[in-house]
């Protein structure tokens, strides 16, 4: 009874979410197009000629935004957009997709062949102007176990972006308030010039959920090579 209660009451906040009628109203899968959209407004994250990597990007409405920023007058794209997630998604033009679990090394050597011809073209293989990070795991419910979870996650797309972004580029990730927070926002910090936190107002705000931006490289890893 108490479980059909909650289905009810998330159905009725849902059907009535401003932000729900805003994704369908301007064409976007989810209403968490207007969580990037607001920190892109206010950090103006995403520029014509960037190469985004979109993690976790399923049902892609982070790629519909980032395709919006980058789009030309004549209808295509002005930058490249290699996207990511464990659930198959509905094709988005200009979007280079494929399902893949990131916490896999085959799926990250996926990943790095999208990047290969610009890794190539690159000096130093750095090619990559914004990571976004919408990834979150399956949580158990148990706090350190959830809160180790979610810290690997970020761990493995802090190591992606120190690898492959350009000196002055950018890695935002999901996180969310609770254990494991401060390590996070500490580990960013170890490897990036300004960490922030961000809540945009399209987050409920009942929810733990929070981004965090990291901008502008404090130490280079080792040049990213390509693939081995």
């Amino acid at each position: 009874m108490a479980k059909n209660k909650f289905n009810t009451s998330w159905l009725h906040d849902h059907i009535n979410d401003p932000y729900v009628k805003l994704a369908q109203k301007h064409g976007y899968r989810a209403r968490a197009a207007f969580k990037l959209k607001e920190i892109d407004e206010v950090d103006r994250l995403i520029r014509p000629g960037d190469v985004v990597i979109d993690l976790g990007a399923a049902p892609g409405s982070w790629s519909q935004y980032v395709r919006e920023r980058l789009k030309t007058g004549s209808g295509g794209i002005h930058g490249r957009i290699v996207a990511l997630d464990l659930l198959p998604m509905e094709p988005i033009a200009d979007v280079d997709f494929f399902v893949g679990d990131f916490r896999e090394d085959e799926v990250l050597r996926q990943l790095e062949a999208r990047l290969a011809d610009l890794v190539a073209s690159s000096p130093d293989g750095r090619c990559v102007d914004l990571v976004l990070s919408d990834m979150a795991p399956n949580l158990s419910g148990v706090g350190l176990a959830d809160a180790a979870r979610m810290q690997h996650v970020i761990e493995l797309a802090t190591e992606f972006a120190v690898r492959f972004l350009k000196p002055k580029g950018a890695l935002l990730v999901k996180a969310f308030h609770g254990s494991g927070y401060s390590q996070i926002v500490e580990s960013l910090k170890r490897e990036f010039v300004t960490v922030a936190p961000r809540k945009p107002r399209a987050s409920r705000d009942r929810s733990s959920e929070t981004f965090v931006l990291a901008r502008g490289l404090k130490r280079f890893s080792r040049p990213a090579q390509g693939l081995q």
